[in-house]
């Protein structure tokens, strides 16, 4: 049995700079160090950060007055910074430059005299990020099934903006279903998916394309990208399954395999897929070769305060 690995997988630049802020703002400040939900979606991240002294919170509520908080990499609107403000607490926002591009652009449009169409889920905390920074002004968009059926308000000037973990396939058609209602149908100059997300749905898509019988795809469950990953196997009727870890792995989803992918989410980390392909190899796979599609060497700048 041969096993394909994804290239590019795994972190992506935003998720590695959110995670070097909490460990930076532990080394430096102390635990315990508060994070505003998961600084990203991996439960083993969120466990290696919780027992240095990272404590989770899900409102700032529960962070006390005047300690040190940081903002998770998907983002928040302008009532959570306000309520740090009030509540005097110190802030280091981890949030990736991408998802903070797309916030800059709700507001810039709106001010703008448009009316944004978000395409996302709901509940997710990228999405519950972006709609804070306009909510009045702000549509969610969550499916084909929606664009078709969403009380839009009666704008002339309409804008698309999209959750940056999106699948790109998904995507168009939600904005073709759009474009079928309203025609003066408006797109920002450059694309809200990120990069990353694409590099690695490209990864996959390539070994789907090469023949493999099984899809594995390494991240949590909560996870939008890593879920996405998977859903690309899944279309192109290739067996998915999304994984937190080798203990996931069932023997018995290899019968008949000849070739199997592997790949990991955004927020995973390479150690965990590491230990996957050592399970794999336990299994019967005696041969491991990368499937390269890209190579990425974006690097986002940290705070000012832990640049030192």
């Amino acid at each position: 049995m041969k096993l394909l690995l994804a290239n590019p997988r795994c972190y992506c630049a935003g998720v590695d700079r959110a995670i070097q802020i909490v460990e930076l703002a532990l080394k430096q400040f102390g635990a315990p160090v508060y994070v505003r939900k998961e600084i990203v979606h991996n439960r083993h991240v969120v466990g290696w950060l919780r027992e240095r002294g990272a404590v989770f919170v899900d409102e700032l509520g529960e962070v006390p007055e005047g300690a040190l908080v940081v903002f998770s990499a998907h983002g928040v609107g302008p009532s959570v910074n306000q309520e740090a403000e009030r509540r005097a607490l110190r802030v280091i926002d981890a949030t990736c430059p991408l998802v903070s591009k797309v916030h800059a652009e709700v507001e810039r449009f709106v001010d703008e005299g448009y009316h944004i169409l978000l395409i996302g889920h709901a509940g997710h905390e990228e999405v519950e990020g972006t709609m804070g920074h306009s909510p009045d002004h702000t549509t969610l968009i969550e499916n084909v099934d929606h664009a078709r059926t969403t009380p839009i308000p009666e704008h002339h000037k309409l804008m698309v903006l999209t959750q940056t973990t999106l699948s790109m396939d998904d995507t168009q058609h939600v904005v073709d279903a759009l474009r079928d209602r309203f025609a003066h149908l408006e797109l920002p100059p450059a694309d809200d998916i990120c990069y990353a997300t694409q590099n690695r749905q490209n990864a996959v898509k390539a070994m789907c394309d090469s023949g493999i019988g099984l899809l594995l795809v390494v991240g949590s469950e909560n996870s939008s990208n890593a879920a996405r990953l998977a859903e690309i196997g899944a279309v192109r009727g290739i067996p998915s399954h999304l994984i937190n870890s080798h203990d996931d792995v069932n023997p018995s989803w290899l019968g008949g395999v000849v070739r199997v992918g592997v790949t990991g989410g955004a927020s995973t980390p390479s150690s965990v897929v590491h230990d996957v392909v050592a399970r794999l190899e336990k299994l019967g796979v005696s041969d491991v070769e990368p499937c390269v599609t890209a190579k990425e060497s974006t690097v986002f700048q940290l705070p000012m305060a832990l640049q030192r």
